[in-house]
């Protein structure tokens, strides 16, 4: 099996956390993930496992650790206007289901 191209875009805070996070697949330009941090915990902490489960599957899932890139991955820091356009359109896919990969 092929690796997928992938380019992610994480908006990060000062410890390297990505607090929202994009995923989107080169050969088709299906979005992956568009997927936060804060939702995230909060569908833990108020519905437990199966709320996560549940917002994984439909916004895809988001970094679990602090990010720390490798020197042979190709880092660009983008704008925040440019980073809210790419998680609008992730976020529009997504909800739309077009590109919802099935759990």
């Amino acid at each position: 099996m092929a690796e997928e191209d992938l380019w992610c875009y994480d908006e990060l805070d000062a410890a390297q956390w990505s607090l929202r996070h994009v995923e989107q697949r080169e050969q088709d330009d299906v979005f992956m993930a568009a997927a936060s941090l804060s939702e995230t915990l909060h569908a833990r902490d108020t519905g437990g496992f199966e709320a996560v489960r549940d917002y994984m599957g439909f916004y895809g899932v988001s970094p679990e650790a602090p990010l720390d890139f490798p020197p042979e991955f190709a880092v660009e820091e983008i704008t925040a206007d440019e980073f809210e356009l790419i998680w609008s359109a992730a976020r529009a896919a997504r909800e739309s289901g077009w590109g919802v990969r099935p759990l």
